[in-house]
């Protein structure tokens, strides 16, 4: 996901004179990130018009790409790993004052970071919710009737009423964040996401983006896949 929240200190760094091109974003990294914008969009249009087969079906996806980043989050390019933007309560503090580190800025700086971990998070827990969720009318998810009542009740009204509105309020804000930044500090963020790289005004490591990991991104999103399907045959 492309970072919405860089110091000026760390734009300025870039504008003064960036020289060195990074492979910043893998391209399964690439991929991942706007195929799971279009599934968010498509998985509110359909709960919006009441197309369930299809808000399942598109659920199911988002299932499965959720799993696949959490498993790249640990053997993905340098740069998508989890531990690469799991910063400590310093290091946030060092970037709001304008003092972050270079390798703080190549990267999710530490307060995008908190960004990606809440959507993520976010999604996840919709995602689950809809697994177990039951609207009482044709709309079942595939593992309800494996809980207790209470624990699909629960489920329900956090699928249909909160988290209904906090997904949407997350994707508003981060498409607010990158139009700001657009606009004011004339900083194309989505850029690195389509092409992968970064300019930059000093070395940083390079993310591993090889036939070899992309072939390996492949197949763990088919298992992924796989479990997800395999979720929705449990559809009673």
């Amino acid at each position: 996901m492309p970072d919405p929240s860089a110091p000026s200190t760390g734009f300025a760094e870039l504008e003064a004179g960036p020289t060195v091109r990074v492979r910043v974003w893998d391209l399964p990294t690439r991929v991942f990130h706007w195929v799971l914008a279009i599934a968010v969009l498509a998985q509110l249009a359909t709960g919006l018009a009441g197309a369930m087969e299809w808000h399942f079906r598109i659920g199911y996806l988002i299932l499965a790409l959720l799993c696949f980043r959490l498993v790249w989050g640990f053997v993905g390019g340098h740069w998508s790993r989890f531990g690469r933007f799991l910063y400590a309560p310093a290091a946030l503090r060092a970037y709001l004052r304008g003092e972050a580190p270079h390798e703080h800025l190549v990267g999710h700086t530490p307060l995008g970071a908190l960004s990606v971990f809440a959507l993520l998070i976010l999604l996840a827990l919709q995602a689950a919710s809809g697994l177990v969720s039951d609207d009482e009318n044709d709309a079942v998810g595939p593992l309800a009737h494996l809980v207790s009542d209470a624990t699909v009740s629960l489920a329900s009204a956090w699928h249909s009423v909160s988290g209904s509105w906090i997904i949407p309020a997350l994707v508003a804000l981060h498409v607010v964040a990158i139009a700001y930044y657009l606009l004011a500090r004339r900083q194309v963020l989505v850029r690195p996401m389509v092409s992968g790289d970064k300019l930059l005004a000093q070395p940083a490591p390079s993310s591993r983006d090889s036939f070899g990991t992309r072939l390996l991104a492949l197949l763990i999103f088919a298992a992924c896949g796989g479990f997800a399907f395999w979720i929705s045959t449990l559809r009673a």
